[in-house]
């Protein structure tokens, strides 16, 4: 294995440079973790704050006590990988995983994470396509926290890709009705994904239509973040003794609300992260093996390494008919050759 790697780094807001640095080896493992060559990465929302230079770098130790923000290949966190290294009993060396970059640095040729962070995936996937798993395991992770999902009227704040997973699921969960809010126009796919009712609207603006008892949720899902206003809306949406699950990325470390409106209508407020994550990814490939339309739903634009500041800002700009952007993995991309064509 070659001393040193490529890996993407932020340069500044909206410019990455590729960078040669020291390679991580198998001897580098510390007990639990695996080595990866990365195959393909999936662009999160939250990493695009990082992208566009108006979220201050996170203060992260990483394994070499260094802070994530001075590391290649930061920000992307959703990666597919082949396992070149392995000090983890459940991950054999050789086999292909989807999951978790821990120091979110999965925009590199190599990286090393926890092997309870991944899992193995159907073979018969490409890279590009079983990264969707990762995304998918988060919200198959936190829907376990709603009660009552069958029969009850469902909406879902936000109807980016990670949001149209939460209307998929609570659909097939058996909701009465999915309703869709964002302000980009997601009526192209929304019956693709679940979607009764998909409105092309701010959150505050649906909120505020809501007159009847009967036309408010009883299960909201908030799946912007990243600002607050989106859950006063939420709690002016919902309905007596309604839930509102909070997924969004929150950016600010206090929040205000409005209490009484919460207090009288006997709301319940849940939230969390995604603990289980081996097990959550292979319920995500159990669930795209059921639903495998999904697959070409989903994915919607991949670029080639060498692109990534333009896959980056596409990614920053939701538009209709966009949905997840991917990044294909290889040493000859991230080396700035033209990309092949996929």
């Amino acid at each position: 294995m070659a001393d040193t790697m490529w890996a993407k780094r932020l340069a500044g807001p909206g410019r990455f440079e590729t960078v040669a640095v020291p390679a991580p080896a198998v001897g580098d493992l510390p007990d639990g973790h695996v080595l990866l060559r990365v195959l393909a990465g999936g662009i999160c929302g939250s990493d695009i704050p990082y992208f566009r230079g108006v979220h201050p770098l996170p203060q992260i130790n990483n394994l070499h006590g260094r802070y994530s923000a001075e590391l290649a290949g930061f920000p992307m966190h959703e990666v597919v990988g082949e396992v070149l290294g392995s000090r983890h009993p459940g991950v054999e060396v050789g086999s292909r995983v989807v999951g978790w970059a821990r120091g979110m640095n999965g925009l590199a040729e190599l990286v090393i994470t926890r092997g309870d962070s991944v899992a193995e995936y159907d073979a018969g996937l490409d890279p590009t396509t079983a990264v969707m798993l990762q995304p998918l395991a988060c919200v198959l992770g936190a829907v376990p926290q709603l009660a009552d999902v069958a029969g009850s009227t469902v909406a879902v704040i936000g109807q980016g890709p990670i949001g149209l997973l939460f209307s998929h699921v609570l659909s097939s969960l058996g909701a009465a009705r999915v309703t869709g809010v964002d302000r980009v126009p997601r009526d192209d796919v929304a019956a693709r994904f679940g979607v009764d009712e998909a409105i092309h609207a701010s959150s505050d603006w649906w909120a505020g239509s809501l007159d009847a008892e009967a036309d408010r949720p009883a299960i909201i899902v908030e799946a912007v973040g990243h600002q607050v206003r989106t859950l006063t809306d939420a709690i002016q949406a919902a309905g007596q003794g309604g839930q509102i699950f909070y997924f969004g990325i929150p950016d600010d470390p206090v929040y205000p609300m409005p209490m009484s409106d919460f207090l009288r209508k006997n709301l319940r407020l849940t939230s969390g992260v995604t603990r289980d994550r081996r097990d959550a990814l292979r319920q995500a490939s159990a669930y795209l093996a059921r639903h495998p339309d999904l697959r070409s739903s989903y994915i919607t634009d991949v670029f080639g390494v060498a692109d990534a500041e333009q896959a980056y800002a596409r990614a920053a700009l939701p538009a209709r008919g966009r949905l997840k952007v991917v990044l294909a993995m290889d040493a000859d991309w991230g080396q700035g050759r033209a990309p092949h064509d996929l």
